[in-house]
């Protein structure tokens, strides 16, 4: 057993685990923060995709261990005051879901890729950067069009402030 301590989405997060518990496991059961979910426990399918340091990573294949001391974002830790993330909005605007199971995961990577991308995406590489994530509902066709308008609407922001 070891004591880890990993801050998920802004608070500090103490528990005693079993060195082969996963991040995954640790946000879940742990900590009780239930949007992160668990697809298929070999990286396939990216439901449990978080931050880890501002990088978006696939927590079922993390140990809680090595991420003692990380700082940890997950889908609840993105909306601010009530209001949600210019990207959840997104995917509500443009119903980019259907079951809402892969959500999360596609959500989280989707901010990442924004970020990475400093919105600057086009369909292809919105495609190809969520082959990682995989929703078994829709054609991604609505997942693509609002991670497109995230990424439009964050680049105009970022203009706007460069001004």
């Amino acid at each position: 057993m070891s004591q880890v301590t990993i801050t998920i989405n802004g608070k500090p997060e103490t528990r005693e685990v079993e060195d082969r518990t996963l991040l995954v496991q640790f946000i879940r059961e742990h900590v009780g923060l239930t949007g992160t979910h668990v697809g298929c426990d070999t990286t396939q399918c990216g439901a449990c995709t978080v931050h880890l340091d501002g990088v978006a990573v696939k927590s079922c294949t993390v140990l809680a261990v090595a991420a003692d001391g990380a700082a940890v974002t997950t889908i609840e830790g993105l909306a601010e005051g009530g209001t949600l993330h210019p990207v959840q909005q997104a995917f509500h605007e443009h119903h980019g879901l259907q079951c809402g199971y892969c959500t999360p995961g596609m959500i989280m990577a989707s901010v990442d890729m924004i970020r990475r991308h400093d919105g600057v995406l086009d369909e292809a590489t919105v495609r190809h950067e969520l082959e990682g994530n995989i929703c078994r509902c829709t054609g991604y066709h609505n997942i693509v069009k609002a991670v497109l308008d995230a990424a439009e609407k964050h680049r105009a922001a970022h203009a706007a402030a460069a001004e």
